[in-house]
């Protein structure tokens, strides 16, 4: 019998790479979102355009106990658009609404398992000011303490799951993703996270120019290649561990280093202007030793060699065409 899989937020980066992954391992797909994917065609047996605020459109979707269903569509983007606090009242109300239509209807459905992403961006800023020694192990999140309204609806939502779990049984798996990156994300516009951004603006400069950064480029943080992102959410849910576990590397390397990365993947040597603009926490860095405790594996991939893909992806699409 075909496994059946429903993927909440498959128009997105993360999501659109998760359908084609699951139809390599002969999984029926429904995919869902308010857009479609905006890099390739959908991999996805069905691919329905909806809005998951709306429970309407959650009840149709969930017309079925899915094998499997996974979470991951949210109001989200990069520092650009989290940290300026601009879009708080959305991105709390939009994610919430979300998850609490999936887990209430996802019940109902008798849906067989369901996989929620969380973020890194759920753990106290009290632990992440010393950019060297950031704390973000998984026990860690409480006294809670998040430095954006994003991380303090991840948070609730977290509980949301748990909660749904401990009184109705629904089978969850919760992972807090740490900076997930890769070709077919989003390069620009203003919801590009840093690996994308500093991608764009290298391979949109001439050797010798300058590029900007935010802050001072000591701010730490680590970078997870979307294939070590997506093997770990396939080991999680085959296991019997609910989470929440952290997913990330433990690479971690300062925003200027970074930008060194790429100018060396690019061949160009580029001059760097330190600018005024919003950063989040000082430093964040995956704590890797509950997923190796509890899964047996860790991600381990070298950042430069999913940078290089990177890369080499934006520079394609930054070229005219």
């Amino acid at each position: 019998m075909v496994k059946k899989a429903l993927v909440c937020g498959a128009g997105g980066f993360i999501g659109s790479h998760l359908v084609k992954k699951l139809k390599e391992a002969g999984v029926w797909v429904r995919g869902v979102d308010l857009k479609y994917p905006e890099f390739s065609p959908t991999a996805a047996d069905e691919f329905i355009i909806g809005d998951l605020r709306d429970q309407e459109v959650i009840k149709t979707i969930l017309d079925q106990p899915f094998d499997e269903v996974y979470q991951l569509a949210a109001d989200m983007g990069g520092a650009g658009y989290i940290f300026t606090g601009e879009h708080d009242a959305d991105i709390m109300h939009n994610s919430a609404t979300i998850n609490l239509n999936v887990t209430f209807f996802g019940h109902k459905a008798g849906i067989r398992k369901i996989f929620y992403s969380s973020s890194a961006c759920i753990y106290p800023e009290y632990n992440q000011l010393d950019s060297d020694n950031p704390k973000c192990s998984e026990e860690s999140a409480y006294p809670a303490a998040p430095d954006s309204e994003y991380g303090w609806e991840k948070l609730f939502s977290e509980r949301v799951y748990l909660a749904f779990n401990r009184n109705y049984g629904l089978p969850v798996r919760i992972a807090r993703f740490h900076n997930i990156f890769g070709p077919e994300g989003t390069w620009r516009g203003g919801k590009e996270k840093a690996p994308a951004a500093l991608c764009r603006k290298i391979a949109e400069t001439s050797d010798g120019d300058t590029i900007e950064i935010w802050g001072d480029g000591k701010q730490t943080r680590s970078f997870l290649y979307i294939d070590e992102c997506l093997e770990g959410v396939r080991r999680l849910m085959d296991s019997d561990f609910i989470g929440p576990v952290n997913i990330g590397s433990e690479e971690i390397v300062t925003i200027n280093q970074l930008a060194e990365m790429v100018m060396e993947i690019a061949g160009k040597k580029l001059n760097i202007k330190h600018t005024d603009g919003p950063l989040g926490v000082r430093g964040r860095n995956s704590d890797n030793k509950l997923i190796k405790q509890r899964l047996g594996w860790a991600p381990s991939q070298k950042l430069k060699i999913g940078l290089a893909e990177t890369y080499n992806w934006i520079q394609k699409q930054s070229q005219p065409q």
